[in-house]
């Protein structure tokens, strides 16, 4: 069984929001939502300065708090990739997984239910890259199994160096930004 994720080329991104606007158009994000964005990010003192570009997303991650909080199963990990799923007919819109989320990953559509990437499951059950990676005019970022070892995405992590985001938060997120 699958276990998707991804690796993002932080040196590689040029922040050109690309990725954005594929997943909006493929998902039919309504105007003003987003379900991925562009964060920068600058580390250091003048004149030893770095700035860190990064696609941001749901992390699906393993550990995932925005599903154990759930009140009614709505959010979900599918056996498909074991990724972090939302079933909109079955939310409430209560909030809880939007105040569970370390990422700010998701929201609350117009229509009264949580949403977010679903890293375009419609489109890897069909054999193609979720929108934002088919898009990517950098070629930055990497989507497959990350158990399996043949994988692009599995080969970037292991020879690369990287990172995820909030690690102390132990959700053991599946987006890595390679540095």
């Amino acid at each position: 069984m699958a276990r998707f994720g991804m690796a993002i080329d932080t040196v590689r991104c040029v922040g050109c929001m690309d990725c954005v606007v594929a997943c909006q158009t493929e998902n039919d994000v309504p105007t003003g939502y987003c379900r991925d964005w562009i964060t920068t990010e600058a580390r250091g003192r003048f004149p030893e300065v770095e700035l860190e570009i990064r696609s941001e997303r749901c992390n699906h991650c393993d550990d995932p708090p925005c599903v154990w909080c759930c009140p009614t199963g709505a959010s979900h990990v599918s056996s498909f990739g074991q990724t972090v799923q939302i079933a909109s007919d079955h939310c409430i819109g209560c909030k809880a997984c939007l105040a569970a989320c370390p990422y700010d990953a998701r929201f609350i559509h117009p229509d009264g239910y949580a949403d977010k990437c679903t890293f375009c499951v419609h489109r890897v059950k069909e054999g193609l890259d979720p929108a934002c990676v088919a898009v990517c005019p950098t070629h930055c970022m990497t989507f497959g199994d990350l158990d399996d070892p043949q994988s692009a995405v599995r080969k970037q992590i292991d020879q690369r160096r990287g990172h995820r985001l909030l690690p102390e938060a132990g959700t053991r997120p599946r987006i890595w930004f390679l540095v």
